[in-house]
């Protein structure tokens, strides 16, 4: 059958016809669907760090990966393993850190060590402090991971220096 004769025996699409069928329709609503950009606001009062201003299609380009393994390359043992291990390490952070985190952990794995890269905002905590989270998130994750896990931090005096642009 040719596309003509088809089109012949087909019927237009009647208003009862969609309703029988279950077939809705609605006005758009104009929201923003697209994963990871972040909405606009009406006085551009919401702070982005510089990581969440780069939309995802420039992510690569403008900047690197929060986590550097290379466990998903072909045939690689561990895949889920270690992204199971960086999702339990950075809401280990998370939790160890509470509000003073300034920004994404980086996780790198090197050969049988783990090195984690973030920076830490000041205004809660005292620099003796500092250290002995900074001690102790190592001691634990190295004793969990079974590997050596060292930490790199970096500290801002607040969370204000960390806002790149608002929206």
């Amino acid at each position: 059958m040719s596309f003509h004769h088809l089109l012949a025996r087909s019927r237009p699409f009647s208003s009862s016809f969609l309703c029988s069928r279950g077939i809705f329709s609605t006005a758009s609503l104009n929201k923003n669907r697209k994963s990871g950009v972040p909405k606009i606001t009406p006085f551009r009062t919401k702070p982005l760090t510089y990581e969440e201003a780069v939309p995802p299609s420039r992510i690569n380009v403008r900047k690197g990966w929060l986590s550097f393994n290379t466990t998903n390359l072909h045939e690689e043992k561990r895949a889920g393993e270690t992204t199971f291990e960086d999702f339990l390490v950075r809401r280990f952070l998370i939790g160890t850190w509470h509000r003073s985190l300034a920004s994404e952990v980086v996780i790198k794995r090197r050969h049988n060590m783990v090195i984690l890269s973030f920076l830490v905002s000041m205004e809660r905590l005292l620099p003796r402090q500092v250290y002995f989270l900074q001690g102790y998130t190592e001691r634990l994750l190295s004793g969990w991971l079974k590997m050596p896990v060292k930490v790199e931090l970096q500290t801002v005096a607040s969370q204000r220096d960390m806002v790149f642009k608002k929206i």
